[in-house]
Formats: structure tokens, sequence, C-alpha cells
């Protein structure tokens, strides 16, 4: 059967991950639709980023199922490069390279991966660096970036593979206040072109403003879910209360 959209662009069903002895994912289920913007939060340790692992296939299962655009993502058959061409993701950090300008990292997985033109390519990340408002330092190496603008490179470089689904994964979290903004802005506008999109954040106010859906997991299990009007406002589950009165 072909995945058409009216289906969940992501569904992870029953998700179970243990490292060695701990398990760190205990029967996740959520489904993700096409241009919906999802946000996980919760304490640390309770398998947020895990589970965005899991759904680019950075790590394996070791029962359930997880579907992009109706592939099995953990299906041995499953070509890995074709699904990350489909899933985008960034990280807490930038992992850039920096003996590379802000260019050239963009460009790099299109044209040595995917083996596109190099002129498109290059016209193509000139764009990129423009739309996250990173025009005129596209010579710029890492070094001479901030943490905000080389983040920003960071989604530009997930964005050159034109994915239909951004992972991001605690990407303000290593960001001094000041830049955090910068960085919140270019994903919300992302999120408002319509842009799938599944946050793990601890940057509540965000989450309240851009979330379609709040997951709340701990303990490797999704303890309660809603929208964010109902979510912060009436959460129903203890746990739940307790992690909203600390943070909020």
């Amino acid at each position: 059967m072909a995945w058409t959209p009216d289906q969940p662009i992501v569904s992870c069903k029953e998700v179970h991950k243990a490292f060695g002895a701990v398990e760190v994912l205990k029967g996740v289920s959520l489904d993700v639709a096409k241009g919906e913007t999802i946000c996980v939060i919760g304490p640390s340790g309770s398998g947020k980023s895990t589970l965005l692992r899991c759904i680019n296939a950075l790590v394996p299962i070791n029962s359930g199922s997880i579907t992009v655009e109706g592939q099995e993502v953990h299906d041995p058959k499953l070509d890995k490069l074709a699904l990350r061409r489909k899933v985008g993701m960034v990280f807490q950090q930038y992992n850039l390279f920096p003996h590379k300008s802000a260019l050239q990292n963009v460009m790099m997985a299109p044209v040595t991966v995917l083996k596109q033109d190099k002129a498109e390519v290059e016209q193509r990340a000139y764009r990129l660096l423009k739309k996250v408002r990173l025009e005129g330092k596209e010579q710029a190496y890492p070094g001479e970036l901030s943490g905000g603008q080389q983040q920003r490179v960071a989604i530009a470089r997930a964005l050159a593979m034109n994915p239909d689904v951004m992972l991001f994964d605690e990407v303000t979290a290593a960001l001094d206040p000041e830049t955090v903004k910068e960085v919140l802005l270019t994903i919300r506008e992302l999120a408002e072109e319509g842009m799938t999109c599944l946050l793990v954040t601890h940057e509540m106010g965000f989450a309240r403003e851009i979330a379609d859906m709040i997951y709340f997991t701990d303990r490797g299990v999704i303890v309660e879910s809603g929208p964010p009007k109902d979510f912060f406002a009436s959460a129903k589950d203890p746990r739940t209360k307790e992690f909203l009165s600390q943070i909020l």
C-alpha cells in the first residue's frame, strides 16, 4: 500500500529500546500528520532524544514499529540514505566541519552523497543561508560564527537534502539566551511554511506557541499529551503537573 498524505507521515507504534539492561523507551506510540509540529518535553533521561534517533534509524529499536511515509524505518532492506533524505535532523551540537565555510558545509551532502550538480546545489545553498538569515556569512568559517549562527548553518545543511520531516534535538540547549531567539525564529518560520517538525525542547514558551501537540515523556513512556492550550492549562496526570510546576 502506497503512503498517502492523509495518513501519518511519521508513525511510532509500541516502540521499545534498551541500552544493555537500561530500558529507555517502554512502548512509545505517537503519530505525526504531514505539516504538523510536535514538541516532546520531559526531564533529562526520559527517552526523548533516543526516540528522535530511532525515527532517523541512527539507533536500532528492540521491538515495535516506526514508519516514515509508510516505510518501516527499521526494515533491514530499507536504504538508510533514502530515509535520511526524507528525515532531516539537527542536533544540540552543530557538528559543522571547521575547515569548511558555511556555504561548503551546506553544499557538502547534496554534492558528495547525492551526487547532485554542484552549480545547482550552490544556488540552493545561497538561498537556504538567506532563509536562515545568514546572508553575507556564506564564506565565514564555523569558528567565526556565534553558536546561534552555527546552529542556523546546521539547519540550512539539513534543509539542503530537501527533507519531508525535520527532527530538532534540543537545538538551543548549548546556546546563550541571546542566540536562542534567532534559532527559534528560524524553526517557527519552517513550521509556518508547512514543514513537518518534531522537536525535543526545554523551551516551554516556544512549545506553547508553535506546537500542534505536546507529548510529555517520563521514564520511557508518554505520560500525557494534548494541544498546548489544554496541556499547559489543565494537565491531568500528577507527574505532568509536578514537571510543569518546576519549569513554568
